[in-house]
């Protein structure tokens, strides 16, 4: 009977202890838990994240003397697990006015903190995402003040970062490449294909990414973190969601989402779904006339027609609308072992590229219709990460995926009956094993491997509009593979208190094989094969010294690499007026070589400034340069005799510029913060000239008043763009009439533009909040430089969210 007692009490203690593992962590004010909260550690490794109930389980800390516990706007704690045991696994993180100590970040395909981390990174949560209201994954990018947008359509987006844009810039959503093998150094609006409801983190780390990413990281990473499914720590299942319906007035948008977490002790899973229906843009009432085109084309009987429009300032046509799909399925067996599937869907409309819709040509309008067609993006991900002391590795992650990318674009000329559709499909195959070994206290090695290959169909039709019939047409594209096998490895070393050092290589062989023969028919290229097969070496070195808990100072030297991708070597497309671009098979990968240095000073808990200055070499660049095809200097396109230009490896440029941030905590719940980005570059002409580098935009930033008070947040901000005069812009953009204003010569040019905008979000209940906002509340018509369409008027927003 003794012993009956004995065995019972130790089974109560034992299961005792299994539920005292589990920490709930609350907001010290409110008494809300906090979701999102990391935790880590390096003895034992170990890492998690709270759900939606703010609870994690603690039992792989089991010992650990130092838990880094943090969230983006608290302040970040550091305990013992023996300190969280004797506290009853109850933590409450009190809000930071000023924080130096940032983040966990997943845009390195670990789990890092950017306190060792050489770069300057911004990162936009999920909750501000939701305070914000962006319409697009784009406009998500824009909020944040250090990332400049261009748009040609309404459906779009591409971002500009350091003076880079389009493929020079590397996507990565979960961890998984995004960028294709027809990213183009054209405006791109890929990054409309991601769903803001459904991302739980988004990162931006500025300057090269090549060690970790490979090719297209020259300017930054856009890292995207979509919602994780979340494990239930209690007996019943873990179920939360969130609901959201809204409404804008410029495009009178109709937004729906729905999205929920259903997660047991082992399994969990979360579905996601969102819709937008965008009507055509009405820009703004007050701003230059050069941007109002009251006209458009319609068929009737048969017959194109130019009428005018009801409303002047609607640019049609810009309307779409969209649907995001996502499924996740997460198995943790134990506490090594965590597995995760995904399953990413969205697909678009078709839609107006208001730009070349704009084009005229004697006189009237050139196109009857210009659209991209349906955009259509789907990936599955299969992610395994251990987590254990082997010799070889301490974490071990290995990401599966297979995207599917279909892209067409439909375009007639004005009164023509001739159709042409080019339609591409690709499917992109990559496998990353990415590993982590601490060598002692103050080493980390991080290294790994990574494959990836593109496979590229490219079609080509023309229909004739009177008699219907489709024939085969010229494609875009050859019948290409674009494939990429890389290694890497950095290394971390603690080398004092106060410093960390990170040292990082990558090699990286890319092989190309395009087939031309499929259009031969068409054009008359002196080649019918094309094969590159190329390495690159990068690296980067730097470090991030903390002398006080005031002060945060860094460096850091990087090169990065561009190789050619499908698109540089083999595309057909009239890229301007009387100009055809032409496939080149002889290209090289172009180089970057970057310093950047950055300097944080907080004083006391009141205020924060921020500053980070880079200057870049492009080597080998790929530009657009006059060419030959077969001995000829222009060829016949689309009815048009056209110079002949084609991607080169031509030029030199360079490109440096400031990023500069402060932030002020003010008493009763105010506070302002403001952003500034200043960026210039130029890059070599034909001629041995220099012309300002096209994806440096004027000078652009933003400031904000904010108030917080209990259930209240409101916002009052502003953003603005200097202006770029005609003789500043660029060489290819100073001829662009459809998309700058006029000065006073009658000469394209950039005009400066700043909106004043107002945001609230009040908490009705535990269920429902109510948001609402006015953007550019003076109804400015502006547009911002570089885009083929102006931004949105006078917008009023309405948006109703209920958590469960």
């Amino acid at each position: 009977m003794k012993l009956k007692f004995i065995l019972i009490g130790l089974m109560s203690a034992i299961a005792m202890s299994g539920m005292a593992q589990i920490l709930t962590i609350t907001d010290s004010e409110t008494h809300d838990p906090l979701e999102l909260v990391t935790l880590s550690s390096e003895s034992p490794k170990a890492f998690a994240i709270t759900n939606g109930n703010g609870q994690t389980d603690l039992s792989a800390f089991s010992g650990s003397g130092l838990i880094e516990i943090r969230l983006l706007g608290y302040k970040t704690e550091i305990l013992a697990y023996s300190d969280l045991k004797a506290a009853g696994f109850v933590l409450s993180l009190q809000r930071a006015n000023i924080n130096l100590d940032q983040i966990v970040v997943s845009a390195t395909r670990r789990h890092q903190s950017s306190n060792t981390i050489p770069a300057k990174i911004t990162s936009l949560s999920a909750r501000e995402v939701a305070f914000l209201q962006p319409q697009t994954a784009a406009d998500l990018l824009g909020v944040t003040g250090k990332v400049y947008i261009q748009k040609s359509q309404q459906g779009g987006g591409s971002p500009m970062i350091r003076g880079f844009a389009t493929n020079r810039l590397l996507y990565a959503v979960d961890g998984v490449r995004m960028n294709s093998a027809i990213f183009r150094a054209g405006n791109l609006q890929n990054v409309i294909n991601l769903d803001p409801f459904a991302t739980e983190n988004t990162e931006v780390v500025f300057g090269p990414g090549s060690v970790m990413y490979g090719s297209d990281a020259i300017g930054g990473v856009m890292s995207f973190q979509t919602l994780t499914p979340q494990f239930s720590y209690s007996g019943d299942p873990l179920v939360k969601g969130k609901m959201v319906s809204r409404f804008s007035s410029a495009n009178k948008e109709k937004t729906g989402h729905f999205d929920v977490n259903v997660g047991w002790k082992k399994w969990a899973m979360v579905t996601s779904i969102s819709y937008w229906d965008f009507d055509h843009l009405k820009q703004g009432s007050h701003g230059p006339e050069d941007y109002i085109k009251s006209i458009y084309v319609v068929r009737m009987d048969s017959v194109d027609r130019v009428v005018n429009q009801e409303d002047p300032l609607l640019q049609i046509p810009s309307a779409y609308s969209q649907m995001n799909m996502m499924q996740k399925i997460r198995f943790r067996p134990n506490d090594r072992w965590d597995f995760q599937y995904a399953f990413h869907y969205s697909e678009t409309s078709p839609y107006g590229r208001y730009d070349r819709n704009n084009r005229m040509r004697n006189g009237t309008l050139r196109y009857a219709e210009w659209f991209y067609g349906p955009q259509k993006w789907m990936m599955n991900n299969l992610t395994v990460t251990n987590t254990q002391n082997t010799l070889l590795y301490d974490e071990m992650t290995i990401r599966l995926a297979l995207q599917s990318f279909e892209e067409s674009r439909m375009d007639r000329a004005l009164n023509n009956k001739k159709r042409r559709v080019n339609t591409e499909n690709v499917e992109a195959y990559s496998v990353n094993l990415d590993l982590t070994k601490s060598l002692g206290s103050r080493n980390k090695l991080y290294y790994g491997a990574e494959y990836v290959y593109d496979d590229v169909v490219s079609a080509g039709s023309e229909t004739n509009m009177t008699t219907g019939k489709t024939k085969t047409g010229a494609s875009r594209y050859p019948k290409a593979d674009w494939s990429s096998l890389a290694v890497y490895v950095s290394d971390e070393m603690t080398l004092s208190n106060t410093f960390t050092a990170l040292a990082g290589l990558r090699y990286n062989q890319y092989i190309i094989n395009a087939d031309f023969r499929p259009n031969l028919d068409f054009y008359p290229f002196p080649f019918e094969e094309a094969s590159i097969n190329n390495g690159a070496l990068t690296g980067s070195i730097g470090g991030v010294y903390r002398p006080n808990q005031e002060w945060v100072l860094s460096a850091n030297f990087a090169t990065a690499f561009r190789s050619p991708n499908v698109d540089d070597i083999g595309k057909v497309f009239d890229s301007e007026a009387g100009g055809v671009t032409v496939p080149n098979p002889d290209l090289k990968a172009e180089y970057a070589y970057n310093f950047d240095i950055g300097v944080a000073r907080k004083f006391g808990e009141l205020v924060k400034i921020d500053l980070a200055g880079y200057y870049t070499i492009l080597e080998n660049a790929m530009v657009k340069r006059d060419y030959h095809l077969g001995g000829l200097d222009s060829i016949m396109y689309d009815g048009q005799m056209s110079r002949v230009q084609a991607i080169q490896n031509a030029a030199k440029a360079y490109i440096y510029g400031i990023q500069a941030g402060i932030e002020i905590k003010l008493p009763a719940g105010f506070s302002i913060s403001s952003d500034l980005n200043y960026q210039y570059g130029e890059e070599e002409l034909d001629d041995g000239s220099t012309s300002r580098m096209r994806h440096a935009p004027p000078m652009f930033g933003v400031t904000r008043l904010q108030y917080k008070t209990g259930k209240l947040r409101m916002e009052l901000y502003s953003t603005y763009m200097s202006e770029m005069k005609h003789d500043d812009l660029p060489f290819g953009e100073k001829t662009k009439v459809e998309l700058y204003a006029k000065d006073a010569d009658g000469n394209t040019w950039a005009p400066a533009w700043s909106t004043l905008n107002f945001k609230a979000e009040y908490r009705l209940s535990g269920t429902f909040t109510l948001s609402s906002g006015i953007e550019n509340l003076t109804d400015k018509r502006y547009r911002p430089y570089s885009s083929g369409i102006s931004a949105p008027g006078r917008n009023f927003i309405l948006s109703v969210r209920a958590n469960f």
